[in-house]
């Protein structure tokens, strides 16, 4: 555990503009209130906060966020109140603490609510000011550091699906790499203990078996660049237990296959030196086809700048490398940290929030009303894609998830384009709204005035942002008025479920709170792998059993839905044809 006068110099090495003297008092403040408190692990609580405020030097951030990293955990597990904090600490610090306290309240409520509606509520908490999120990953990334020392089994679990699913992606939309991959390896650890150890034994016998060459490559590289004018700081990267894993997992290869398990990094001064030393690998060295990658040109959507290649290097080894700016670099470890510059004062700019147009866009739906599971759907969708990059008429550039079509485009130039859109032009040609954009197409969206979104769109949309608007539009203009004429439903949902306890309560359960009443249950199926039924439902509400069919999407398990054939209940056959096809 680092003490005050370590942890101030840590500040100050970069931040000059620091006021000691607010560290100082935050320090004591939370030693203070936690002086009798000890962690499950049996040592003193306060190390905890202390630890989450030094992970927030390492990000280098200003001595608000720092101060509330020291003391996040005062007001939901002390005496401290809010106007205790305000008084001593001021507004902001006291703001950002509350921001945090509501999130850990979230997090204890996790048993009792949906995973989507306590993602709905973190969003929220979070979307005033995007530090209260990096306390959060702070505070998150050092209790899985000591998850190890939980003993409820159950509870452990459930923390690291929460940060895989979660707090991970999270990390990753913000740019920050480093907290990511160790935020996925440490659930990983607990998720699949099994495999991880697996790959970590052979990762340590294949080292201890072959000649580690990351040296001679290093000054192979390092000479090559001289020879060049080039100067370049060359760094070793290791892939975790869990990337290489996925990585394995995705390929379907064995670990001894895999040729990426270090890579390098080469560090420059500047963008045009990035792509002189490209040109430089790849005039001595054979580039593997289908590993080049120019995130400098057309970065990723947390902003993410790099060159990828792969090449037949020195030594025929295949490797990996990542070529950067110093900038770049930082960004690539830091994330939205890294706008932090102290230049003349330590003071916020909202700037680091705006950026984030996707964050923006989830407050949007959630604040329009959607249901938890849509939102979250939305967030998934959005998470780890690659991403495809077309242009307006105008020119300007438009950032898609691999594979979307002219019906994500309009949605993402603007809601209306969206909903009044009847076809386009893809690179000229009139081509159907349902085509896959590829790199560089210039689409152009042809509107009418009416706005009429075709419930067909939302299978052949990939983002969330798309899905939601096609959604809120059919649930505004029909099942509210279908609802007001006191329509009742009916049909048949099939479930395959899987040999576990409790199951088949809590998908009745799921019904239930939906608003729709089980006529009748029937098992059709007994197999080893699973367990077919069927529920004849009545359904009152559509816009509940929207919701109950997303929620059982979340679970993934497989069904279909049966339509009674019933002609006035047209528009629900349309509901169903889309799930079916979903």
């Amino acid at each position: 555990m680092i003490n005050n006068e370590e942890l101030i110099n840590k500040v100050k090495s970069y931040n000059k503009y620091l006021n000691p003297l607010t560290l100082t008092k935050a320090y004591n403040f939370a030693l203070n209130a936690h002086k009798n408190q000890k962690r499950e692990e049996g040592v003193p609580y306060i190390i905890h906060p202390i630890e989450v405020a030094k992970i927030l030097t390492e990000l280098k951030l200003d001595s608000a966020t720092i101060a509330t990293g020291l003391l996040h955990d005062t007001i939901e597990d002390t005496k401290v109140t809010y106007s205790s904090v305000e008084k001593e600490f001021g507004k902001e610090v006291a703001d950002l603490v509350e921001g945090v306290t509501k999130i850990s309240a979230l997090e204890n409520q996790a048993v009792e609510n949906s995973k989507a509606e306590n993602f709905r509520k973190l969003i929220l908490a979070t979307s005033k000011d995007i530090r209260v999120l990096l306390v959060k990953l702070a505070d998150r990334l050092h209790n899985m550091r000591t998850i190890s020392f939980v003993k409820d089994e159950e509870k452990k679990i459930r923390k690291a699906k929460e940060t895989m699913e979660i707090y991970a992606p999270l990390a990753d939309r913000m740019g920050m790499n480093r907290i990511r991959d160790e935020l996925e390896d440490l659930s990983f650890s607990v998720l699949n203990k099994e495999a991880r150890d697996l790959i970590t034994e052979r990762l340590r016998f294949i080292n201890d078996n072959r000649v580690d060459p990351f040296n001679e490559i290093s000054e192979e590289l390092t000479e090559l660049l001289k020879r060049n004018g080039v100067t370049a700081l060359i760094a070793g990267r290791k892939k975790t237990p869990f990337a290489i894993w996925r990585k394995i997992q995705n390929k379907k290869i064995s670990l001894e296959q895999l040729t990426d398990i270090v890579g390098f990094r080469i560090i420059l001064k500047d963008v045009d030196e990035c792509y002189k030393t490209l040109g430089i690998f790849h005039s001595r060295y054979s580039a593997i086809p289908g590993k080049f990658k120019d995130y400098i040109s057309t970065p990723k959507i947390n902003k993410y700048k790099s060159i990828h290649t792969s090449i037949i290097g020195p030594k025929k080894h295949r490797i990996e490398i990542q070529i950067r700016t110093q900038d770049m670099h930082e960004f690539a470890e830091r994330g939205i940290a890294s706008h932090w510059k102290y230049k003349s004062s330590e003071k916020f700019s909202d700037l680091t929030w705006t950026e984030y147009d996707w964050l923006r866009d989830l407050v949007e739906i959630i604040e329009n009303g959607n249901s938890p599971e849509h939102y979250y759907e939305f967030t998934k969708l959005q998470m780890f894609q690659d991403n495809v990059f077309c242009f307006t008429p105008k020119g300007a550039v438009i950032k898609l998830p691999r594979n979307a079509t002219p019906i994500d485009f309009a949605y993402a130039v603007h809601t209306k384009i969206g909903d009044t859109a009847i076809g386009c032009h893809v690179n000229g040609k009139d081509l159907p709204l349902q085509t896959a954009l590829n790199n560089g197409d210039m689409v152009k969206i042809i509107n009418s005035k009416k706005v009429s979104p075709s419930l067909h769109w939302i299978s052949s949309s990939k983002t969330g942002k798309a899905r939601a608007a096609i959604r809120r539009y059919w649930q505004d203009r029909y099942l509210d008025k279908n609802l007001n004429k006191g329509k009742i439903y009916s049909s048949t949902l099939v479930i395959d479920l899987p040999h576990k306890p409790g199951v088949l309560g809590e998908i009745s359960t799921l019904i239930g709170i939906n608003g729709s009443n089980i006529i009748n249950v029937e098992m059709l199926q007994k197999k080893k792998e699973y367990l077919q039924f069927s529920f004849d439902l009545q359904i009152k509400d559509l816009k509940n059993f929207t919701n109950l069919i997303s929620q059982i999407k979340q679970k993934n398990l497989n069904f279909k839905i049966i339509r009674h054939k019933e002609k006035k209940n047209a528009f629900i056959q349309r509901i169903f044809k889309n799930f079916k096809r979903n």
